[in-house]
């Protein structure tokens, strides 16, 4: 068994903020490399949402903000990874199986380092710019203790880069943008 992260909804706005929101429940990578060709510094929208904090769900290839830590059988993360090579040579035209395969390996393997926290634990990512090259910083939240005082579900674990401003997208634009 090993965990892999798998996307979660907590509300209906990555429905707004993305161009095509995964689904809840789906196999998911961070897909930074969705970005590659893309000029990001001029990124704007659902397009720019996505790179700022968005995961890849692997069924529907859509946007999510939030992952969960969650355990996936072997043929769970065979048929992840071989989700994500389809789409890799598909989407991105890897030379052949063999190429994309390894790539997808890569970007698996990668989300599964993520994962070395207990089931449950919830991912965020940001994304940034920094000096010309893409700099992605992850935060976990974990299930407090139940406390009959504290609100709270989650507490967020320090990160590097928590000084950073959050963006705080109009998410009335964002809506009215077309799909």
């Amino acid at each position: 068994m090993t965990k892999l992260p798998r996307t979660l909804r907590l509300d209906a706005s990555d429905a707004v903020v993305f161009d095509r929101a995964a689904a809840p429940g789906e196999w998911a990578v961070p897909g930074g490399f969705h970005f590659w060709d893309d000029d990001l510094e001029a990124l704007a929208g659902k397009r720019r949402q996505a790179f700022r904090g968005g995961f890849l769900g692997l069924a529907s290839f859509g946007w999510s903000t939030l992952v969960e830590v969650a355990e996936a059988t072997p043929a769970e993360r065979e048929a992840a990874l071989a989700a994500l090579a389809r789409h890799i040579r598909d989407a991105f035209g890897a030379p052949d199986a063999a190429a994309a395969r390894a790539a997808a390996e890569e970007e698996i393997a990668f989300a599964e380092s993520l994962c070395e926290h207990p089931p449950g634990t919830v991912i965020a990512v940001a994304r940034s710019v920094e000096d010309g090259a893409t700099r992605e910083r992850f935060r976990t939240l974990h299930r407090r203790p139940a406390d009959r005082n504290a609100l709270p579900v989650f507490s967020i674990v320090a990160t590097e880069g928590e000084e950073d401003a959050p963006e705080h997208p109009d998410l009335t634009r964002l809506a009215e943008e077309p799909r």
